[in-house]
């Protein structure tokens, strides 16, 4: 007889005939009518209840996360919705594909940023935070390479967001020395480089989430499951007021003027 396999266990959800059960509390009774999608989404992720300023925290970060106008991730889930408006799933996972190193996934990076230049088993021990964000940066440089959480197309010289992310996370206790680090490491970036490198929304989001001492590994997700909510609007909105075909016809204007027969 071969080896015998573990049994499979999960701790976060079950159902009988009369029963559902979420990280140990009862579905109908005490989630639905008592808690907000934030913090449902918050004990599925810890198993447990949020305090109520974990909940404003963390109901702010992904609430950050959920629109940014036309994005990549929008065009993409509009243009999947054009050719494909009987699967809406697919238009929203389309849009989700896109979520990576340069857009909203990057709070994956700032996070794995941090907690590399500070592991959590030394917060509190009188580390010399500004030398840390020159050894960071330097790091970077060394391999010519971004410094993720900073920068923004648009958003310059500070992306609106940030300052607020900092501000409700200081008075609901979530402001430590993961915040304090990747501010100075955007100071020492900016003179380094000589460039303007604001804080953007996922580098905040990215040192809150050290504050709350989430895996980085899990950090992308939060961008995942808020994006969803804004794809799902951008694709209600485009069967009611397409525009991905018009931004197909510009683009294909616009590359036969340029590089199509005849072009100048």
């Amino acid at each position: 007889m071969g080896k015998r396999k573990e049994k499979i266990s999960s701790d976060i959800a079950w159902s009988t005939a009369d029963k559902i059960s979420v990280r140990g509390l009862d579905l109908p009774n005490e989630i639905l009518g008592h808690m907000n999608l934030g913090d449902l989404a918050f004990l599925q992720l810890t198993g447990r209840k949020a305090t109520p300023e974990e909940s404003r925290v963390f109901n702010a970060i992904v609430i950050t996360l959920v629109e940014h106008g036309i994005t990549p991730s929008a065009m993409a889930a509009r243009m999947t919705y054009m050719g494909a408006p009987e699967s809406l799933q697919a238009a929203v996972a389309a849009g989700l594909c896109g979520l990576g190193t340069v857009f909203v996934g990057s709070m994956e990076g700032a996070s794995k940023m941090l907690y590399e230049a500070l592991p959590q088993d030394r917060l509190g021990t009188g580390v010399d935070l500004d030398a840390l964000a020159v050894e960071t940066v330097e790091k970077f440089r060394a391999k010519k390479a971004i410094v993720p959480g900073l920068g923004h197309p648009v958003h310059k010289p500070v992306d609106p967001r940030t300052p607020r992310l900092f501000q409700i996370a200081a008075e609901n206790g979530k402001s430590g020395e993961y915040i304090e680090l990747i501010q100075k490491i955007q100071a020492v970036a900016e003179e380094k480089s000589g460039k303007m490198l604001p804080i953007n929304a996922t580098g905040a989001i990215g040192a809150i989430c050290c504050e709350f001492g989430f895996p980085w590994k899990i950090v992308r997700g939060f961008g995942v499951m808020a994006r969803s909510i804004g794809l799902v609007g951008h694709i209600l909105e485009e069967s009611e007021n397409p525009i991905s075909y018009e931004l197909w016809q510009r683009a294909e204007e616009e590359i036969l003027e340029t590089s199509g027969p005849g072009a100048a």
